[in-house]
């Protein structure tokens, strides 16, 4: 998939034991007619029953459970992170997410979940529906179907077509921030930052739904990249405030995160990408400011996803964008088990229940630091749900 300015995605004889062979000793032969002599049996001692021993309760099997959606089994990635372990704990709830990104596509995987949310793209000639901002968050333009495949992976239903999303009970709030060029200019996404939250935007209708969990498969434009933003940093710090997490790629430049808009901001869960093999591929942004990583693949390897623009109705895309959305919908199980998490429990149980990385890190240079490890949402939600994990 081309980068993005936004993707950011025995032997027969007798043998005695020890193989050694049983000496048999001869029996003398008795004259003609001479009865063999009657030896007395000895008195056998009565044997005493056993006490009843109750047997060991057997364990129960852990109940299991697999998706019947005809993508599902090439859906790698969610081997990689544990998720049918997890599907044994909690198969989700209505989590309501927000994906800020090309906006809204009614995608069959979705029905009665999505929301067409509101259009922030101030810029008409990049807006490409001729009116700027507005309460219509259509994608459009030839990037149109990276916002759709981010919420499936998400949310997408076990409806036994298509793929199978990670919370498949997830509600999804579509926010527009990216122009038909699929970029996103600072002001967009800071009022759709704001607006997602439930956050008040002036001249903005409020947000009939708003979120726990915004998902930022994306960086801002028109901006150097050499730092956070500062008019992000307010919206994130707003919308953190107001106890709902925010999670974004770290962007596909392989370069350092910290340089990026959110990526480099504080109050984000910045994701990176590995392959299937839990390594970073060369795309994929690092740094201190990453907090895990989750699979994003790579060209040829990418992540199965539904689509309704895609050839047969799928894709396969790589990229940070793609991680992203695997850490969002594991969050949103984790707040699907327990609603009152907060943002920084929710980053602590995703971060600190990580798998590590196979040889110790992402990469052969440990500057070019993933994280803590490998999404993990079995790990995660065991420690949530497990009493003597909570002490």
């Amino acid at each position: 998939m081309p980068r993005l300015p936004l993707l950011l995605l025995a032997t027969a004889a007798l043998l005695g034991a020890g193989g050694h062979a049983i000496r048999l000793v001869p029996i003398p032969a008795l004259p003609p007619g001479t009865p063999a002599p009657v030896q007395p049996l000895p008195d056998l001692p009565v044997l005493q029953p056993d006490p009843v021993r109750p047997s060991p309760p057997t364990p129960a099997p852990a109940p299991t459970y697999a998706p019947r959606d005809p993508l599902y089994p090439r859906q790698w990635s969610l081997q990689a992170i544990h998720i049918p372990e997890a599907w044994t704990l909690t198969r989700g709830g209505p989590v309501t997410v927000a994906v800020l990104d090309t906006g809204f596509v009614n995608s069959p995987e979705l029905t009665g979940r999505v929301v067409n949310g509101y259009d922030f793209v101030r810029d008409v000639t990049r807006a490409g529906d001729g009116t700027g901002r507005d309460a219509d968050a259509t994608a459009l333009g030839p990037y149109a179907y990276h916002g759709e495949v981010v919420a499936n992976v998400i949310a997408a239903a076990h409806d036994g077509r298509g793929m199978a999303g990670i919370n498949p009970q997830a509600k999804i709030v579509h926010v527009r921030v990216a122009g038909t060029d699929g970029m996103i200019d600072v002001p967009d996404l800071v009022d759709g930052l704001k607006w997602a939250a439930g956050l008040s935007v002036p001249g903005v209708p409020a947000n009939p739904n708003p979120a726990r969990i915004l998902n930022l498969s994306l960086y801002a434009d028109f901006i150097p990249l050499t730092r956070c933003d500062a008019r992000v940093q307010a919206a994130l710090d707003a919308v953190t405030s107001r106890g709902v997490l925010v999670v974004a790629g770290a962007a596909n430049d392989g370069k350092d995160a910290a340089g990026y808009s959110p990526a480099g901001c504080r109050n984000v869960l910045t994701v990176t990408s590995v392959r299937e093999q839990g390594t970073r591929p060369a795309y994929a942004n690092w740094g201190r400011t990453v907090a895990l990583a989750a699979p994003g693949g790579e060209q040829g390897r990418g992540i199965t996803v539904s689509s309704v623009s895609g050839p047969g109705g799928e894709r396969s895309p790589d990229g940070t964008s793609m991680a992203a959305p695997h850490v969002t919908g594991v969050a949103s199980l984790l707040l699907a088990a327990r609603a009152t998490l907060t943002p920084a429990q929710l980053r602590d149980l995703l971060t600190r229940n990580t798998t590590p990385f196979a040889t110790g890190g992402c990469d052969p240079d440990p500057l070019k630091s993933c994280g803590a490890g490998l999404l993990n949402a079995q790990a995660a939600l065991n420690a949530l749900l497990t009493p003597t994990a909570r002490k």
